[in-house]
């Protein structure tokens, strides 16, 4: 499909979940670190640390027991019972749809194909559904499944072929700058998500 044929500056936009449509709250746990006397976000670093997310994102492990490995690597700074607490608590981070990205995202759909390519755990489909979310896009492509997670651009090949159109007539929507970097070298069309606006102001030309 060409820019000639359809008028439009994409012919389908591929998009994030977290942190661009799926909102976690990270009150509980920061609360938990204070208690605990750790800086906030230690918990995270460790967790999102490569050696500890792959196994998770790539569908090894499951998010309980990423919350033990998660717990494991913070003994030593805390009691083992609070690195568990912590750990558990991050797995289990209370979210929210943002009802704006939603919207844009259904709009846009109303016009083309709308893929999520994702980096996620094996829960993902039962977060989309407590979420009412299970019918957004026309394809899910989770790391957890296919066992390929950005920024590896095999991941992106396959949301392309599912998105039906050549690479350069996507738009690829991530807040990770280093997922937006190997979007950008494939061809396509490129948003770094900071806020609803960015994807309102990309969606402008439909």
């Amino acid at each position: 499909m060409s820019p000639v044929s359809t008028g439009r500056p994409f012919d389908a936009v591929l998009c994030d979940v977290d942190n661009v449509i799926r909102i976690y709250d990270p009150s509980p746990l920061a609360a938990l670190e204070r208690a605990a006397g750790l800086a906030e976000g230690t918990t995270m670093k460790v967790a999102f640390a490569p050696e500890t997310a792959l196994p998770l994102v790539l569908g090894r492990i499951t998010p309980d027991q990423w919350a033990r490995s998660t717990a494991r690597s913070l003994t030593g700074l805390v009691s083992g019972a609070t690195a568990l607490e912590l750990g558990t608590a991050l797995a289990r981070s209370p979210f929210h749809a943002d009802e704006d990205v939603v919207a844009l995202l259904r709009r846009a759909r109303a016009r083309m194909p709308l893929v999520l390519v994702t980096n996620a755990s094996v829960q993902l489909e039962r977060d989309l559904a407590a979420l009412g979310l299970t019918g957004l896009a026309d394809h899910v492509v989770s790391s957890a499944r296919v066992g390929l997670a950005k920024p590896d651009r095999r991941i992106y090949d396959l949301a392309v072929a599912r998105a039906g159109v050549p690479a350069d007539r996507c738009l690829f929507v991530d807040d990770t700058w280093e997922n937006v970097e190997t979007a950008t070298a494939l061809g396509m069309r490129t948003v770094h998500y900071r806020e609803a606006g960015d994807l309102r102001r990309a969606l402008r030309g439909l």
